[in-house]
């Protein structure tokens, strides 16, 4: 929309604003509210039946249009609308007069509060606003009808939250006159019968009262046994077991794994978890745990290698690479323990070591055992992918699960990838001593990062001697006399060779969802390689329920761990309980030097969703910590909706900056802005001081010019100045 056209909208937005504002304001100030009464009905009815019976057609046109206008400007009165509807018109031509009347009304305040209130709501809540969208779209109708049958829920309030969401007018329309049906036939049935009645108590008894709202929860009750239904029919087909050897069967006992078969234990329930290799997973053996084991001896290096900025003449620091390799499987020998079998036995879980095969929704083998189970929850995890290139088998290739086994430091190491797993490893093994390129098909690392982020840590992998060969495409590999070697594409035809000893494969992971059982079930595979599942991790097969990265869409271990509750709490307690997985506020980190640390939007997915959006930008070369720590280098980068402190996303790149996230994520997730934020006492100096001094940078870019010029001339008076 253009400025002018934007201009135009608000201008009517206003108008229709005053122009309603004043009719109700009118209503009440005139006092026409005396005249919508049982008493005045009563009083008045003998000359409003006179009149109809004058001009019936005119009668009847004036006395709906009264009543559209009553329900489109959400005036009190559509009871005795209603009422008089039966007394003037009788039961049959009475209720569809005052149905559809009163639909009509609620379509109109349906409309107008779309028209003077969506854009703005959608413009500071888009993102929460579009997952309402979502949610009504799928079920909006249902719980509109069970809005509408139960009375005590005023109608005019419906009239307007729903306004408010994405529901389809037509869809509005058809079900508001469903819902409202049974109401309406209760009033207008006591509208012909008006003589009789002393008070409005009189029409709704309580037993009446308590018959609508048990038609109110029909609908969902229906959904509820219908979900029963199709769960039944859908696990027909298997042969039950009279008996259960667990509630709960986990296979894998990486994060996700684990932290299901502890939630299952934790509340008494019987679970056996499965594991073919390592206990801990990928995580603990291959992925995070060595990683930043590995990371942290490279820094330690850099900053050897850095001692004139911390002003040491020089630093040395020798090593030998088998020693650094040992460290790292020292450290994962370490932290072993918070995932071995001996403590989760002790938790109450079974663990059973064996590889799985899901012969059914309620049996699982294991190497020939059988164990019978209510409920089974997946977490197979994820592999890396290693690609399908020429010559691939003729060189040496590691992968994110295998580096781990180097015996030697690489010569000259090529990286497959420039993601967070390939930056990772790239700059720790260059810090480490090995020539290293970085080979990508995309024009910048990290691409799900900013442009500017990602740029800051191209510079910083540059700066350190890492060759980065972005918009290249791999084409074949080969073995020549001097080493292996790449041939690779640029997007303009050009190509290029490079000769390696050894190349990590980093391009991601794919999940595993082959192999022990589900492509037998016919349990249905995502497009997206995930096992797909609903919002409660629940498969196609109802009792299987998914977690971690398997299931998607996210594969960090935080997020695994934040599924599984949801899976497990689910297999346990369906039918009593269900509750979907929360992914509002997902953070995540690349642990490169800088780090880069990411929640809710960026600025590049903000602009391709139209999610209007104010940046504020804090550049952490001005912190007093990161002076004094030679980190001075970085930013803060939040995005907020216009005129608004609330957060929509943070962007960080500096040291520290996974633990600085923190403060945004628990910010983002309890609807704290960054006026909270900057009223909050950071210990002053650390690096946290950087989120206080972005909410501070936000709220000079938002200190009114009046208010300051009415400062400024208040100062003035009081220096003695005219």
């Amino acid at each position: 929309m253009t400025p002018a056209a934007s201009r135009t909208a608000s201008r009517r937005r206003i108008l229709a604003a005053v122009v309603i504002a004043a009719a109700v304001g009118a209503f009440f100030l005139f006092g026409l509210q005396r005249f919508f009464t049982l008493a005045a009905l009563q009083d008045r009815y003998a000359a409003l039946e006179a009149g109809r019976a004058q001009h019936p057609a005119a009668f009847l046109a004036a006395f709906m249009t009264a009543y559209v206008a009553m329900a489109a400007l959400s005036i009190p009165g559509a009871a005795i609308m209603t009422l008089a509807a039966g007394a003037l018109f009788g039961f049959g031509l009475g209720t569809a007069a005052a149905l559809l009347s009163a639909t009509t009304g609620a379509t109109v305040a349906f409309l107008l509060a779309r028209f003077l209130f969506r854009d703005a709501i959608l413009a500071r809540y888009g993102v929460r606003l579009r997952a309402i969208d979502e949610g009504i779209r799928r079920d909006g109708a249902l719980y509109l009808l069970s809005l509408r049958l139960i009375p005590a829920v005023p109608f005019f309030l419906i009239n307007l939250l729903t306004g408010l969401t994405g529901l389809r007018v037509g869809t509005f329309f058809w079900v508001s006159a469903v819902g409202m049906l049974p109401g309406s036939m209760v009033y207008v049935y006591a509208g012909t019968q008006l003589a009789t009645l002393r008070t409005m108590g009189d029409i709704v008894s309580p037993r009446i009262i308590m018959a609508l709202v048990l038609l109110g929860l029909f609908p969902l009750a229906i959904r509820g046994i219908h979900g029963l239904f199709t769960t039944r029919r859908a696990l027909a087909r298997f042969d039950r077991p009279q008996h259960f050897d667990y509630n709960v069967v986990v296979i894998g006992a990486g994060s996700a794994g684990l932290i299901a078969a502890y939630v299952a234990a934790a509340v008494k329930a019987k679970v056996a978890l499965i594991e073919r290799a390592r206990m801990g997973g990928d995580c603990l053996n291959t992925g995070c745990v060595p990683s930043k084991a590995l990371i942290r001896t490279a820094r330690l290096l850099s900053d050897a290698r850095r001692a004139r900025d911390f002003g040491l003449t020089s630093l040395t620091a020798d090593f030998d690479f088998a020693d650094v390799m040992a460290r790292v499987r020292r450290v994962v020998r370490s932290i072993e323990p918070h995932d071995s079998i001996e403590r989760y036995t002790g938790l109450g879980v079974e663990c059973v070591a064996g590889t799985a095969r899901i012969r059914d929704p309620f049996r699982v083998e294991v190497d020939g055992k059988t164990l019978t189970t209510r409920a089974i929850v997946v977490a197979t995890g994820a592999a890396p992918i290693v690609p399908a290139i020429p010559g691939i088998e003729d060189v040496e290739t590691v992968t994110s699960e295998t580096v781990w086994s180097l015996k030697h430091l690489p010569r000259r190491l090529l990286v497959l990838g420039g993601g967070p797993i390939g930056c990772e490893l790239a700059q720790c093994f260059a810090r480490l001593g090995a020539a290293v390129t970085i080979v990508d098909m995309a024009p910048r690392l990290l691409a799900k990062e900013d442009a500017d982020a990602a740029g800051m840590i191209a510079e910083r992998l540059q700066a350190e001697g890492i060759t980065l060969m972005l918009g290249h495409k791999a084409v074949s590999f080969a073995r020549r006399a001097d080493g292996a070697v790449l041939t690779c594409a640029a997007t303009d035809g050009q190509t290029a060779e490079i000769v390696f000893d050894t190349a990590l494969l980093a391009l991601g992971r794919l999940p595993r969802v082959e192999g022990f059982g589900l492509e037998e079930l016919d349990v249905r595979i995502a497009d997206t390689g995930t096992v797909a599942a609903d919002p409660y991790l629940r498969t196609n097969i109802p009792n299987i329920y998914v977690c971690g990265d398997v299931a998607g869409p996210y594969q960090f271990t935080h997020v695994a761990s934040h599924q599984a509750w949801y899976a497990s709490v689910n297999a346990l307690f369906a039918g009593l309980y269900q509750a979907k997985a929360d992914y509002r506020v997902i953070p995540w980190t690349t642990f490169t030097d800088p780090e880069v640390a990411r929640v809710g939007l960026n600025e590049e997915e903000a602009i391709a969703k139209g999610v209007p959006h104010e940046i504020t930008r804090y550049d952490i070369a001005d912190l007093d910590r990161a002076i004094a720590d030679e980190a001075a280098h970085g930013m803060v980068k939040v995005l907020t909706p216009p005129g608004s402190d609330r957060i929509l996303g943070v962007t960080i790149v500096g040291a520290h900056a996974g633990d600085l996230i923190a403060e945004f994520v628990l910010a983002m997730k309890h609807g704290l802005g960054l006026g909270k934020i900057l009223g909050t006492v950071h210990v002053y100096p650390t690096m946290a001081e950087a989120v206080k001094a972005t909410a501070g940078a936000w709220r000079k870019g938002h200190v009114p010019a009046r208010a300051l010029n009415l400062a400024r001339d208040y100062f003035r008076w009081r220096r003695g100045r005219p």
